[in-house]
């Protein structure tokens, strides 16, 4: 399989901390979504000590969370769906040519990468940046295709 140039984007970066008797201790958790632009976007959660340790974790895990994601002509996904993750749910809706990507930051991140250019995204329940994140991806995860959802349906008789 060939190697595509993949840009990465770093959705939000989380600093924890842990008091010990000298003090505290920071960490920080990164999340990154990586895409072509051209139906291939990973989501990842990387955890290190250091920033840019989390952020290089993240690309690697979004790397290997990558998923297919079917594009319809205007730049849209084929129907609409409702991706849940915890008690996050985001609701992916079709959109005609000149619309453009109306979403939140999270949700907008991940389809933009996705390759989407005309689409409307609702965050609803929970708005937690990681868990929405994961709703998007369980979302894009569901499209199928007229083609794919045929040929699902003909096996299944």
């Amino acid at each position: 399989m060939a190697e595509t140039n993949f840009e990465d984007k770093v959705i939000f970066i989380r600093r924890t901390a842990k008091t010990y008797k000298g003090g505290r201790r920071f960490r920080f958790g990164a999340m990154v979504v990586i895409g072509d632009r051209n139906g291939r976007v990973g989501v990842g959660l990387g955890k290190a000590k250091e920033v840019p340790l989390a952020v290089q974790k993240g690309q690697y895990i979004a790397r290997r969370n990558l998923i297919e994601v079917p594009i319809e002509e205007p730049g849209t996904v084929p129907h609409e769906v409702l991706g849940e993750h915890g008690s996050s749910r985001v609701m992916l809706k079709p959109a005609g040519a000149g619309t453009g990507v109306i979403a939140g930051s999270v949700p907008r991140a991940i389809v933009e990468l996705a390759g989407y250019q005309n689409l409307l995204t609702k965050e609803l329940g929970s708005r937690n940046q990681t868990n929405v994140a994961y709703a998007v991806m369980n979302g894009l995860e569901q499209l199928r295709t007229f083609r794919e959802a045929k040929m699902e349906r003909e096996a299944a008789r």
